[in-house]
């Protein structure tokens, strides 16, 4: 326990130098606090590993800006696998210096970096924890971010965000008091994939 609250708290420090700002808050150490309740909510049993890697989900994520790579689908692509490269080397060095061994630095970075989604229970969990947390509290302004997309649009990045996740996580994401629109349109992008979730639930990990 206490290489773990060491770990926390490295990496809470890292975060809270995020220049980014919301209600005085630095905006990384806020979402960061975020995955944690999340992860515990759904996974009250969750390993270690798995807090540090919910902890660390996007570690200093601002230092990989957006800006710096290309605007589409493919240039937002390579920007959140160089993300989760970027978080995965942090949280290394900080486990390292807690004296976690060699094992279990790559099994967190494999988490952030996504590897084994639909094959490892944790990696599974991970995925659902970041897919709620998003809709609990960033859907809103990402709506008003991209408010020239119509509702088929949203609907179709909701439907693909669903079948990255399990049942235990469609069944958080859907217990949300989320603003009517919001739920409406998740409600309807869980009607349109609706047999794709039914397939994909018969041989969920978790």
């Amino acid at each position: 326990m206490p290489a773990l609250d060491a770990t926390i708290a490295a990496i809470d420090a890292a975060n809270a130098e995020d220049p980014r700002r919301v209600d005085g808050r630095a905006f990384e150490s806020l979402y960061a606090e975020r995955m944690t309740e999340r992860l515990a909510a759904i996974y009250p049993d969750a390993s270690d590993l798995l807090k540090i890697a919910a902890r660390a989900q996007h570690l200093r994520r601002w230092e990989v800006p957006r800006s710096d790579y290309p605007e589409g689908r493919r240039g937002y692509n390579d920007w959140r696998r160089a993300c989760r490269v970027h978080h995965a080397n942090l949280v290394g060095d900080i486990m390292r210096a807690q004296g976690y061994d060699d094992a279990a630095i790559a099994h967190v970075g494999a988490l952030i970096r996504k590897e084994q989604l639909k094959k490892d229970p944790e990696s599974q969990a991970l995925e659902n924890v970041a897919a709620v947390v998003f809709l609990e509290h960033y859907f809103d302004e990402f709506l008003a971010k991209y408010d020239g997309y119509d509702d088929e649009k949203i609907v179709d990045i909701l439907g693909k965000t669903l079948c990255k996740m399990s049942p235990r996580g469609h069944a958080a994401a859907l217990a949300l008091p989320l603003p009517e629109r919001a739920r409406k349109l998740v409600g309807a992008a869980v009607a349109r994939e609706a047999a794709t979730l039914e397939r994909l639930a018969a041989v969920a990990i978790d």
